[in-house]
């Protein structure tokens, strides 16, 4: 085992649960979501006297009124709500972005790196952001992701600091996963000519299912169950059940020893099955002001 159990003091475990609790139950009830989110932020930072004190009519300097003003996601964009498939998805965006800011501005507060409490606070969160995440899991410091509301988690699963969950298409990590350090598993690709036109897909990674260091799974991927994907690869198409992948991109170079007789051969491994779990959205009836940022002339030479 490379663990061992570690405890906090009675005193703080309890005043720990308290709190975590206490804003569990806060974006359960019926409260307005965003009052809620930006009266726990405002007091996980240390400001809760002056938010009220703000909201309540009370003078406030100019810098401090933008300070508290931030605590409300109301008052703050997100790159991903940008992004066109919000215009189907619009009621899971209301309450998936105040809990994702939430998620977002606790990671910079001291107590998020005091693992105990953090890890615990996490838990709590991600049952309300995510689409469904099971029991016992260990999601640690500036974990990103794209929505929310199109990941799916089992239980016992780890995810490491800075890793990024994309999930503009949707995303599944099976029970028992570990996602190291730095690792991205990405949920949408761009056209090669014309990178305003995205292609969103279903990404899995399987039970038990290890993606290292700073790795990436490409969207619409899927890493077997009881697979390694090595350090820094690049997963371009599917990881087979107990395989070991490494490389850029990535190629299965072996079998986890004790699996031979049940995993496919390496030499049979290479396939891409991206385009089964490709996922479609229907924006004939979005109404939304669509604009292509780069403004290029994408037209090949030979076609001017």
């Amino acid at each position: 085992m490379t663990k061992r159990h570690v405890s906090v003091p009675d005193g703080a475990a309890s005043a720990n649960a308290e709190f975590v609790d206490g804003v569990d139950r806060r974006l359960s009830s019926a409260e307005d979501l965003d009052e809620a989110v930006a009266e726990t932020l405002a007091d996980l930072h240390g400001d809760g006297e002056a938010y009220r004190r703000w909201r309540e009519g009370g003078d406030v300097a100019p810098a401090e009124r933008v300070r508290l003003q931030h605590y409300d996601p109301r008052n703050t964009t997100l790159e991903s709500e940008y992004y066109a498939e919000l215009a189907v998805q619009a009621e899971q965006w209301e309450r998936s972005k105040p809990l994702q800011w939430l998620w977002r501005q606790f990671d910079n507060t001291p107590l998020a790196d005091n693992v105990e409490f953090a890890l615990r606070f996490r838990q709590m969160l991600a049952e309300h952001l995510f689409a469904d995440v099971g029991e016992d899991c260990r999601f640690f410091k500036n974990i990103s992701m794209t929505y929310g509301h199109n990941v799916e988690i089992g239980d016992n699963v780890v995810v490491h600091d800075d890793v990024h969950l994309d999930d503009r298409g949707k995303l599944t990590i099976g029970d028992g996963a570990s996602i190291s350090e730095g690792a991205h598993l990405y949920s949408h690709d761009h056209d090669l000519v014309d990178q305003t036109e995205v292609t969103n897909y279903h990404t899995i990674v399987g039970d038990d299912a290890r993606v290292t260091y700073d790795a990436m799974v490409r969207a619409g991927c899927k890493v077997g169950e009881n697979a390694m994907v090595g350090a820094r690869a690049v997963v371009q198409q599917d990881v087979p059940a107990h395989h070991v992948a490494v490389g850029m991109p990535a190629k299965s170079i072996s079998i986890k020893p004790g699996w031979e007789d049940v995993a496919e051969p390496v030499e049979d491994a290479q396939v891409d099955r991206r385009e089964e779990r490709l996922i479609e959205y229907d924006f004939e009836d979005a109404d939304f002001e669509r604009f292509d940022e780069f403004q290029r002339d994408r037209t090949p030479p030979g076609e001017r």
